[in-house]
């Protein structure tokens, strides 16, 4: 009888929120996981890998670092001859001032290398072992970044650097299309979550579940391919 080979995914951020969530229901899909750790000390994650012993492996990741990214893609390649999706969910958002007051221009770059040149950072690394298989490049972006939609007059950092992915995406789209990568990005919605280091009690929505909304669009094909759309945990699209 022939090994039945699962699909295989990476999730980055997913210590918590909406990227354990993630984690979480792609196991529930028979999905082996690669889970990028960033905060050790946090345990649900452990225990998630502890229960699934065969199908969630760990993988130290910090997104901000090429060498740690690297390091991860050799690590899993000693595991697995593929990697079938790559979901770029890490991000952070913090305070980074205002314009009448001051900006803490430190906090914005910081923003700005997690939230933007981390998912590039990851495809690049990542694109040489995906070369085979489904070769889904997913992303979680924001409302924040519609630069059409903006009513803001702060939080400089992180709508900026959503703005900043959507523009990298469309660009790696341009160029990956044609060698049949297809493309994810996804609003999550006002998540009850951990972005700015403590679980926020002003969201709308708790990330497990925004992520069962979140995986039905990763994993599903779509009948056309050729266009990008920013779709949220409704189903609803949003401009960029």
């Amino acid at each position: 009888m022939a090994m039945v080979i699962n699909k295989v995914a990476v999730v980055t951020g997913a210590d918590r929120g909406l990227g354990y969530a993630l984690c979480e229901e792609l196991l529930l899909e028979g999905w082996q996981v690669f889970a990028g750790q960033f905060i050790p000390e946090w345990t649900e994650l452990k225990d998630l890998a502890y229960n699934n012993p065969e199908l969630l492996k760990i993988i130290s990741l910090n997104v901000a670092s090429l060498d740690s990214i690297n390091t991860a893609v050799r690590t899993i390649g000693e595991i697995t001859d593929h990697v079938d999706m790559l979901i770029n969910n890490a991000g952070i958002n913090v305070s980074d001032g205002d314009i009448r007051n001051g900006m803490d221009f430190t906090k914005t770059q910081d923003i700005f290398n997690v939230n933007t040149l981390g998912p590039i950072r990851m495809v690049q690394a990542f694109l040489p072992i995906m070369g085979s298989g489904m070769k889904r490049l997913c992303f979680v972006s924001s409302e924040a970044g519609s630069i059409s939609l903006c009513n803001r007059n702060s939080n400089f950092g992180y709508c900026m650097s959503k703005t900043a992915l959507n523009m990298a995406i469309k660009i790696m789209f341009n160029d990956l299309y044609k060698d049949v990568f297809t493309f994810r990005i996804y609003h999550p919605g006002w998540l009850r979550s951990y972005m700015s280091g403590q679980k926020s009690t002003t969201g709308v929505i708790e990330p497990e579940e925004s992520a069962k909304a979140a995986v039905p669009f990763f994993i599903k094909n779509n009948s056309s391919e050729d266009t990008l759309v920013m779709v949220d945990n409704k189903g609803e699209e949003w401009p960029f």
